[in-house]
């Protein structure tokens, strides 16, 4: 599954799900030397401004990468300084109800990304979901995608491993949805092991 594949399912999902919408791919990002790109930026208004960056991995980008610290560390860099950067703002808002800012880290529903997620389980599972972005309350999630056929009627799926809930848990495992791919990307690992 390829990283392209992803944001097409990321924007349907979006355009679907809301009315104020405005979705930005590849979004740069620069301050002061420190760059870097946003696969997908979503800005939805409910009514009060609710913006989405977005890194996704698939299994080109973990084959490619150095490790789980190199993606963590490319997550965490699009957090810190992407509204840093002169071209991007959020404000606070007062009496916001929920985050303003959400930071997802996006796994493919692929057995590479379920054996790259297991492998440094303990890491992804280590990041904090309560943040503040520019004073502004954020939350951050380290997720599988699921539901990708049903992005395009706005139920992209979300399933977190970093919270309450960790990874080959009998509660994350029970939330996976029967017959996706995530659910056969982890009988696909199981049966390799």
């Amino acid at each position: 599954m390829r990283e392209d594949e992803l944001a097409t399912r990321v924007v349907e999902h979006f355009r679907a799900a809301f009315e104020d919408v405005t979705v930005h791919l590849e979004e740069p990002y620069d301050h002061y030397g420190n760059r870097g790109v946003a696969d997908v930026y979503v800005r939805v208004r409910t009514p009060e401004p609710v913006d989405y960056l977005i890194e996704l991995k698939s299994d080109a980008a973990i084959r490619h990468a150095t490790g789980a610290n190199e993606i963590l560390r490319q997550y965490r860099r699009m957090e810190r300084y992407f509204y840093k950067d002169d071209e991007h703002r959020i404000d606070r808002k007062l009496g916001r109800d929920g985050p303003g800012v959400h930071v997802l880290l996006l796994f493919a529903p692929t057995a590479a990304c379920v054996r790259h997620v297991r492998a440094h389980q303990a890491l992804y599972e280590s990041v904090e979901t309560d943040a503040t972005v520019e004073a502004v309350p954020a939350s951050r999630k380290v997720a599988f995608l699921t539901k990708l056929d049903r992005a395009s009627d706005g139920e992209l799926g979300f399933l977190s491993v970093n919270g309450e809930v960790s990874f080959d848990s009998e509660a994350f495992l029970s939330a996976v949805p029967d017959g996706s791919r995530l659910a056969d990307a982890l009988a696909d690992v199981s049966n390799t092991e």
